[in-house]
């Protein structure tokens, strides 16, 4: 039986403190074991427990389709990120390209889950420092884009919206109007975020210089995404390694010298901004045209064509009942989460259902900086850290 790891106070007038759950979302995922002196953070040893979700073992059991619905639960505020990274790999096993608007349309709703993501982030950072007004605006929009998702998916969070090849559906009358209500209103809230903490006095003295991470360390450590990009380093994958439709965008990655929480946290809204700005053309420049692509083996029909066509009745069946096989090999395929990188590893044997599959979560990668940050800092600092990292707890699991 595994016990719990802890620390040995290694100095003269140290004591070992566990602190946590300091979030109810960390309930027994995340503990952290401290060694202080005094004030003062010595040594400190993250000791993540388990959601017990499964999910990688329980893919091995489903058809390729039935897997994305699985994605939803490992980072619950960005559900549709991990939707398109799992279809990407396997559309890449099957040689699967899907039609242009489907590509613009993932893109879109993948921005908008970023914003939703970096609000709930921004919200409860602020929260955890003293800061609760922000936290009330932050979830007034993020309501509004999970009212979206609803619209165009028929759900909030578990959203399971993208398929093997496509979409599930095209989007609803007005989805488009709405969207781009919401595009013209949210720039001049992101300002009222900064309004309220960019400039405050009290904002920067428990942010700036605080848990401070070089763009060595970052690297080293596997760090990436806004964390990364906060320490000078100047990656991001939607550019580096375009997916979808990434390529055909244009928008910067913001990036900081500083590396501390403070530059954490400019990086993130600086994203707000850039990603409204990929919706927006997103938009502008969305194409007609099917939102499945032509693969009656893979893509379910229409239920139109159900109703008059033999063949689409047949399809549907076996899809469903016997699922698509898959030609044997494997893949890696990456994307930029909120998070940083989020990696599918997919596995086929060539049959219907995946041989292996493997997450590259970032928050379980990122949160492996956190002794950096904080040894030597003082406790008061270390909840500022791990709200600046944006870990979600579901990612960590294993």
């Amino acid at each position: 039986m595994a016990t719990a790891p802890t620390l040995t106070p290694g100095h003269e007038g140290t004591l070992v403190l566990n602190m946590g759950p300091q979030h109810p979302s960390t309930h027994g995922v995340l503990r952290l074991v401290l060694e202080i002196e005094g004030e003062n953070v010595v040594r400190m040893m993250p000791d993540i427990g388990y959601l017990h979700t499964g999910i990688e073992k329980t893919a091995e059991a489903k058809f390729y389709q039935q897997v994305v619905v699985l994605t939803d639960r490992i980072d619950y505020l960005c559900p549709l990120t991990n939707n398109l990274c799992y279809v990407l790999a396997v559309e890449k096993l099957l040689g699967l390209e899907p039609p242009p608007r489907a590509q613009w349309m993932r893109v879109m709703l993948n921005e908008l889950s970023r914003i939703a993501s970096h609000l709930v982030w921004l919200g409860t950072h602020a929260l955890d420092i003293g800061a609760m007004t922000v936290f009330l605006y932050c979830f007034r929009e993020r309501e509004d884009i999970l009212r979206l998702f609803e619209m165009v998916s028929g759900q909030r969070m578990m959203t399971s919206y993208f398929r093997i090849g496509g979409l599930a559906l095209e989007p609803p009358l007005g989805f488009f109007e709405r969207v781009r209500r919401f595009a013209d209103l949210f720039p001049s809230r992101v300002d009222e975020y900064e309004a309220l903490l960019t400039g405050n006095r009290i904002w920067i003295e428990r942010t700036r210089g605080v848990a401070h991470l070089s763009a060595e360390d970052a690297v080293a450590l596997g760090v990436t995404g806004p964390s990364l990009r906060a320490s000078g380093v100047d990656i991001d994958l939607r550019r580096d390694m375009p997916y979808s439709a990434y390529d055909r965008f244009q928008f910067k990655v913001p990036v900081s010298q500083e590396g501390d929480v403070y530059a954490r946290y400019l990086v993130r809204v600086q994203e707000l901004r850039e990603s409204i700005g990929i919706v927006r053309q997103a938009l502008d420049g969305m194409p007609e045209g099917p939102v499945k692509a032509d693969a009656p083996k893979v893509v379910l029909p229409d239920r139109e064509k159900m109703k008059t066509q033999m063949e689409a009745l047949i399809y549907h069946f076996k899809i469903v009942t016997e699922g698509f096989a898959v030609p044997a090999g494997e893949v890696y395929q990456a994307i930029e989460s909120p998070r940083g990188e989020m990696g599918y590893y997919v596995v086929s044997d060539g049959t219907a259902k995946p041989h292996r599959v493997h997450m590259r979560s970032p928050s379980y990668a990122n949160l492996q900086a956190l002794p950096r940050m904080c040894e030597g800092k003082l406790i008061a600092d270390v909840v500022a850290a791990i709200g600046s990292i944006d870990i979600v707890l579901g990612e960590i699991d294993r």
